[in-house]
């Protein structure tokens, strides 16, 4: 069965190695090319984008892909849209890996906002100590409150993506852990978070420790996905799924 498996989440991470080396599957791993390190996987992999809606179907129909997974970050809307109207097009069944998306626990102290822009107005006027975990594509907006000092953590360098006086960068990946965090934001007198609500237990240790801090945290929504589309939560629930399409249980 030869399955696309649209990446860039441990969760597809994790699925791709599920898959790896058993003979029912063929899966292609596709990545879209926005880390240059990406960690390596058993399995075939392709970088950079297909060319649209119309060139997704394309490569559906020619590469005879079976079933899709998409697997890509719940902020990764504009893929999940054009991947839900390619397979329409080419008649490729489609699943969606969503990890569910965190929610607020007692003792948290969260703003929830729609956008990037939203966020950076909720740092209000009065200069703060920012820890910004928002990924390096979504930087540029806080350029427009340069008062503001910011620690950004992004797995790629951040350049000049984030014009201000006063910020200082840190290049890691996740998992993380609660200790790691809070040792992080007491040593840098972090004032306020900003994340997106990303869901997962990878980066999550941000939350708890601004939680064990007593330090406010904004977050960003998620983006709407395609509606329509068949979703689970869990790898193993996905596998199920490519397990029954295929006509064998687990």
């Amino acid at each position: 069965m030869r399955i696309l498996l649209l990446g860039g989440t441990t969760e597809a991470s994790a699925l791709a190695r599920r898959l790896a080396g058993r003979s029912a599957f063929s899966p292609l791993l596709s990545m879209a090319g926005r880390t240059s390190d990406p960690l390596p996987l058993p399995i075939p992999t392709r970088i950079g984008g297909f060319g649209g809606v119309e060139g997704l179907a394309r490569f559906l129909r020619e590469e005879r892909i079976e079933a899709v997974v998409d697997a890509t970050h719940p902020f990764a809307a504009v893929m999940s849209r054009n991947v839900a109207k390619a397979c329409a097009q080419a008649h490729v069944p489609l699943l969606a890996l969503r990890r569910p998306p965190w929610s607020p626990q007692e003792g948290d102290r969260w703003m929830d906002v729609a956008s990037m822009q939203d966020a950076v107005r909720a740092l209000g006027e009065e200069p703060r100590r920012v820890f910004l975990t928002v990924g390096r594509l979504e930087l540029p907006p806080f350029a427009a409150a340069p008062q503001h000092t910011y620690l950004v953590r992004t797995i790629e360098p951040i350049g000049d993506a984030l014009p201000v006086p006063n910020v200082m960068a840190i290049q890691d990946r996740a998992p993380f852990t609660e200790t790691a965090e809070r040792v992080l934001m007491e040593r840098e007198r972090v004032d306020v978070v900003v994340t997106k609500n990303s869901g997962g237990a990878a980066t999550y240790p941000k939350i708890a420790a601004a939680r064990a801090l007593g330090l406010p945290v904004i977050v960003v929504a998620r983006p709407e996905k395609p509606c329509g589309v068949e979703e689970v939560a869990t790898v193993d629930a996905a596998l199920e799924w490519l397990e029954r399409r295929h006509g064998r249980t687990p």
